[in-house]
């Protein structure tokens, strides 16, 4: 066991309506599996009558009670930025922290959501056509989301964004990252699906607590793959729509489990049991 852990490793999520959340099932499972004393929290703010405004003292209150790391969601995985010492350079390049790890006084972000969605695209959607993209969803996951499409491959990314400026931000960051300004800002919404091969919703639209779809169901077809990263519910409306038309589809689950594998290996230094973690995460969908 690592020395640093000898006294067990405890972990939390903060995020907003998080009580579905499966993360800490898929924690402790794996940190019990390896003999490691793992305690992993949840820390909703919606529970707790908060906002992404007590991410400060949500942090220190952490730090003050040992807390090993901290994984970060919706809303507050940009918000969390200048309350860290250190980024990776994947977190610095995407501009948003999912996972931070606690350490010799220091807050040290990663992002793990990008090697999550590009191994799921990869066992999903691996032969998928990537000529023209459209991605719903600017934020903090969307980040990571569009720099997994890019570096997989995708040609043209076209972003939506209910705030046409973060889109925007978005966009310049991925064209400073990645050759031949392959990602830009989207306007018009029917015809970008009109002439795409792909669709990701990266908003958390279709969630228990925001049901609904990110793009109205005429703009679906048949030919068209469909991606996800909601995973509670795992039918998302927009999977069930799309699914009905015989699409292609990816859901949230590989994103959510890769995720965790690397998190669960910043916050214990030992390295996951992708598979085992994964299967446990499916025996939980039948449960």
């Amino acid at each position: 066991m690592n020395p640093a852990h000898s006294a067990g490793i405890l972990a939390g999520l903060i995020g907003a309506g998080i009580q579905a959340s499966r993360t800490p099932a898929l924690h402790e499972h794996e940190g019990h599996a390896q003999g490691l004393n793992y305690l992993y929290r949840l820390i909703d703010l919606d529970q707790l009558k908060l906002d992404s405004s007590a991410l400060e003292q949500l942090l220190t209150a952490a730090e003050c009670m040992g807390y090993t790391g901290l994984n970060i969601t919706y809303p507050c995985k940009q918000v969390i930025l200048p309350l860290l010492d250190e980024l990776s350079a994947e977190a610095r390049g995407i501009g948003a922290v999912n996972t931070v790890v606690l350490k010799d006084g220091k807050r040290i972000g990663h992002n793990t959501d990008c090697l999550g969605f590009a191994e799921g695209f990869r066992r999903g959607l691996s032969d998928a056509p990537r000529r023209q993209v459209v991605q719903m969803g600017a934020g903090g996951a969307g980040a990571a989301v569009a720099h997994a499409l890019l570096a997989e491959g995708v040609e043209c990314l076209i972003i939506f964004d209910v705030e046409t400026d973060r889109a925007q931000a978005l966009v310049d960051n991925l064209n400073t990252h990645f050759d031949g300004a392959r990602a830009r800002v989207g306007h018009d919404l029917d015809s970008a699906m009109a002439k795409a091969d792909g669709l990701v919703n990266s908003t958390p639209m279709g969630m228990a607590k925001l049901p609904g779809m990110p793009v109205p169901k005429a703009l679906l077809r048949a030919d068209l793959w469909v991606a996800e990263i909601v995973y509670f519910p795992l039918q998302t409306e927009l999977l069930r729509e799309a699914r009905a038309l015989g699409c292609r589809t990816l859901d949230g689950s590989n994103m959510a489990v890769f995720q965790a594998v690397k998190a669960f290996e910043l916050f214990s230094g030992r390295e996951a049991d992708a598979s085992r973690m994964l299967g446990h995460f499916q025996q939980m969908g039948a449960e």
